[in-house]
């Protein structure tokens, strides 16, 4: 019995360990040194044509826009799954990439900009709002893992696989986090209690001088602060600011960073990448991302919205 306790102690810790190193961001020199297997499945975002190219080896591939990652709700687009038909067409789109439950997920953007790196981490919060942990995201996407090669003759240095990889499918189980999902109701509630609203689009369409398509009325949420997407990479691109970078720049925004708030945009794609930077990298799990962002919220007439600049 001693011993069986013994080998269970260490089971058990083995296990944790394993837990403790699935990290938001792991790099090119982390993908090299582990790979596929072991429960660990990596997923390209890329398009179909890029991915059979030529792809980490054992690498999966997923259509963002096809896969049922986002769907049309009432009208407003790219919202997650609100029903049980789509959500489970989702978890079953999941399970046939070979992901389970205790699979460790890395999520492989283009990566040659900000709006790359969007794809991943929508698809994280996803998995989040589906009760999925292991997850993590390669910091600066399949540019970075292509960005390595030969001096001499300037080909990869890293292993190329064409073609796609067979897997056999799993079942995925979603334990919905409701909390995660905040709809316009709730950001009226927020709005009036004076939580933090953070808007995650370019400056010009926070200011009003642009406007999205999806949205109906130019302008931001009221008392909103800008934390566009943009800025949390380096240079625009596909690698993330570093920590104390990121801290300062929601500094410079005037975020009580450390508070309750949540990040919107249009339609929760450069939200994402703001809420990730917060709660993610930055730790506040007091973080949300309002998914319907601006797209739902001015579907509703008498909403209002804040234009900072109206030209003649």
């Amino acid at each position: 019995m001693i011993r069986l306790a013994i080998l269970l102690s260490c089971f058990l810790s083995g296990s944790l360990a394993e837990a403790a190193t699935v990290t938001p961001l792991v790099d090119v020199t982390w993908i090299k040194a582990n790979g596929v297997g072991d429960g660990r499945v990596i997923v390209d975002l890329r398009g179909k044509r890029a991915y059979l190219g030529g792809h980490i080896p054992g690498a999966v591939n997923t259509d963002y826009g096809r896969d049922g990652w986002r769907v049309r709700h009432k009208g407003v687009a790219g919202l997650f799954p609100q029903d049980e038909k789509s959500r489970v067409r989702l978890t079953t789109a999941i399970g046939k990439l070979g992901i389970d439950n205790d699979s460790h997920v890395i999520l492989v953007a283009p990566g040659y900009g900000a709006g790359d790196m969007g794809i991943a981490t929508r698809i994280y919060w996803t998995f989040k709002v589906l009760g999925h942990d292991r997850v993590s995201i390669l910091d600066g996407g399949m540019a970075a893992y292509l960005y390595e090669r030969v001096a001499d003759n300037g080909t990869p240095l890293n292993p190329l696989q064409p073609g796609p990889v067979p897997v056999a499918a799993k079942k995925f189980v979603a334990e919905i986090r409701e909390d995660m999902l905040i709809g316009r109701s709730e950001v009226e509630g927020s709005l009036s209690r004076g939580i933090e609203a953070l808007d995650a689009r370019p400056n010009a369409q926070y200011i009003g001088l642009h406007k999205s398509g999806q949205v109906r009325r130019a302008g931001t949420l009221p008392g909103a602060k800008s934390v566009p997407g943009e800025w949390l990479t380096n240079n625009g691109g596909g690698v993330f600011q570093k920590k104390s970078a990121l801290a300062q720049l929601f500094d410079i925004a005037g975020s009580q960073r450390d508070q309750e708030l949540f990040a919107f945009c249009n339609t929760g794609h450069w939200a994402s990448l703001t809420w990730f930077a917060a709660s993610e990298i930055l730790g506040n799990k007091k973080a949300k991302m309002y998914d319907g962002s601006l797209a739902d919220w001015t579907m509703k007439p008498d909403a209002p919205v804040e234009q900072k600049i109206r030209l003649n």
